[in-house]
């Protein structure tokens, strides 16, 4: 791992560490260290990085701004590629925006509804990037990425570079193809509509509200951690079995929505881990249900 880190160094490719903790990356501020964590400058960069990465043999994992993340308490084998700063450049072309994977999509959103185009409203106070938002489709106020996006650009396991129409991400409730193939969404084109800016502004406000009141993002969490199991509701179904508020460790299941687990301080992901196997266990005791996970559980098994 030592002979990577120094190639990536010598190509002046970004900024590469070794046995970096990800606690520092992640919203839940839990994370054992990455072998070697490695924040490219550009997608020049990036592609370059693959090349070695790809020589190296060691496995490789992609993050953005570390939302929608459970990094075990043991780490992550290999290598940790951040999109991070030097992956969110923003460029229009009519109603067409091509966008970095690393740009942040609560700052898209605020940026281009400002600017009076539709379509980005759903995604107020999601606090993850562009790349992570393709990922897992991300959604909330009946929409998704999947209504706005054109095409991605991914960087493909073997180190090349693919576009993925619409069609092709596959995309469905919080997944998309990517899910399967490892592919690493470096950019985004989405498509956007122009309308009345006060009244884009307006619900752009009113979602960014509506998750202030009704989400615990003054702790730290990584988001919903399960997949509604449609027609039901994964927060009312936890709620409903009595867990709110129950803690593992420093873990809580949130007094304000059951469906979000908070770190109250020194939570370790093994006491994450401890609530979510509670939850399923009982919610699949007193409803029937198998619930399933909607955050990334990620790293060595301990």
């Amino acid at each position: 791992m030592t002979t990577l880190a120094e190639q990536l160094r010598a190509e002046n490719l970004g900024k590469v560490l070794e046995n970096e903790p990800l606690k520092h990356y992640t919203t839940l501020k839990i994370g054992g260290p990455a072998d070697l964590f490695f924040e490219p400058d550009s997608t020049d960069s990036l592609k370059k990085a693959m090349r070695y990465i790809k020589d190296s043999g060691v496995p490789f994992r992609a993050i953005g701004r570390g939302s929608n993340l459970l990094v075990s308490d043991e780490g992550i084998e290999g290598v940790v590629i951040k999109l991070g700063d030097g992956l969110d450049e923003l460029v229009q072309n009519g109603d067409e925006f091509t966008v970095g994977g690393g740009y942040s999509i609560v700052k898209l959103a605020t940026v281009l509804s400002r600017q009076g185009y539709s379509g980005l409203e759903f995604s107020a106070g999601i606090p993850g990037s562009v790349g992570g938002a393709v990922f897992m489709n991300a959604g909330a106020h009946g929409s998704d990425m999947s209504k706005i996006l054109k095409k991605a650009l991914v960087l493909m396991p073997d180190g090349e570079l693919k576009w993925y129409t619409n069609e092709e991400m596959e995309f469905s409730y919080r997944t998309s193809i990517l899910q399967k193939t490892g592919g690493i969404c470096v950019e985004a084109v989405l498509v956007l509509e122009k309308g009345d800016r006060e009244t884009i502004m307006a619900e752009l406000k009113k979602n960014k509200d509506y998750r202030r009141n009704t989400q615990p993002w003054n702790h730290p969490c990584c988001g919903s951690v399960f997949r509604n199991p449609l027609p039901n509701y994964a927060g009312q179904l936890i709620e409903s079995s009595g867990l709110k508020g129950t803690t593992v460790g420093g873990a809580q299941i949130s007094d304000m929505h059951a469906n979000f687990i908070v770190n109250t301080g020194d939570a370790k992901a093994a006491d994450v881990l401890g609530l979510i196997s509670l939850i399923k266990k009982k919610i699949k005791e007193l409803h029937n249900i198998d619930i399933e996970t909607e955050v990334e559980i990620i790293g060595r098994k301990s």
